[in-house]
């Protein structure tokens, strides 16, 4: 099948029909009463998740489970990135009052891991650093022995806010390649392959443990996806995630292929064997889950 996103006399792999999932990506609705109680929280105080923003298959475990994502900086992006089902346009002034409800739900929920993540806020003039600073600072004085991972952007590249994260003290920092280095321009809007592992690289140099993650499905490669691995052990990457893409909508970014459960299996074990300190490899993973293993 001819793919209409191609240039002219280009043509790829056929295309998945997104409607139609294999059993493997069977996706349970959340319910119960940690459901319930995370639910009722985010709403009372008008909190975002990328659970909900980003359609997250494995909401039904981790709020069953108590824990949620919380995505600061509002719900609308300033970058309009084609496998993201986040809203795109024009955001809203940061909200104060989003850090005090975000420690007041970690509190309420009794959490002991947090992860954070937020979208771009490419029209602030330090790009959202400092509200993610102030938001990890207050976690830590206010809620003592949580743990926390944060998902941050990669910031224009700018490395100084970069260290403004990092000085504030978050046990892991995750920055996410996404896919392989061929399909970047065509899946992310306006970050770059390099600028994405020189994020990666100032993270771990500073000692922190760094994290990252890819997509599959997207039309990579076997060979692309292990010289992604490579790269970013390369630069000092300790912790690695690989999910299968969902396309959100008709709209976003085609899918080409389900990649089968044992072909994620072979991943992980290629992943371990090249040094990753952990490696979570399968359908379902998505950044942060089992994010709390990661700490250790």
């Amino acid at each position: 099948m001819k793919n209409e996103n191609n240039a002219p006399g280009e043509t790829s792999a056929p295309r998945a029909d997104f409607r139609r999932k294999p059993e493997w990506l069977k996706i349970k609705l959340p319910r119960g009463f940690k459901t319930s109680q995370v639910v009722g929280l985010l709403n009372e105080h008008h909190l975002h998740t990328i659970c909900s923003s980003g359609m997250c298959p494995n909401r039904a475990e981790c709020w069953g489970a108590g824990t949620a994502t919380f995505m600061i900086g509002g719900n609308v992006c300033t970058r309009g990135c084609r496998f993201c089902n986040v809203a795109t346009g024009r955001p809203a002034p940061l909200d104060e009052n989003e850090i005090r409800d975000i420690v007041g739900s970690v509190r309420k929920l009794g959490l002991r891991h947090v992860v954070i993540t937020s979208v771009d806020r490419d029209d602030l003039p330090d790009l959202g650093a400092s509200h993610w600073a102030k938001l990890i600072r207050r976690l830590k004085e206010e809620c003592p022995g949580v743990t926390m991972e944060v998902l941050i952007p990669d910031f224009q590249g700018r490395l100084d806010l970069v260290d403004m994260v990092i000085d504030a003290g978050p046990e892991v920092i995750s920055h996410n390649m996404e896919t392989v280095r061929r399909l970047t321009p065509s899946v992310r809007s306006v970050a770059t392959y390099d600028c994405s592992l020189r994020v990666i690289e100032h993270i771990a140099s500073r000692g922190v443990r760094s994290k990252s993650g890819i997509m599959l499905g997207l039309g990579e490669t076997p060979q692309e996806i292990e010289e992604t691995m490579d790269d970013l052990r390369a630069v000092g990457c300790e912790v690695m995630t690989i999910g299968q893409y969902l396309q959100p909508t008709a709209k976003h970014y085609p899918v080409q292929e389900y990649v089968t459960p044992e072909t994620f299996e072979s991943y992980r074990r290629l992943g371990v064997a090249k040094g990753f300190r952990h490696i979570e490899s399968a359908p379902m993973v998505r950044s942060s889950y089992h994010a709390e293993k990661h700490v250790h």
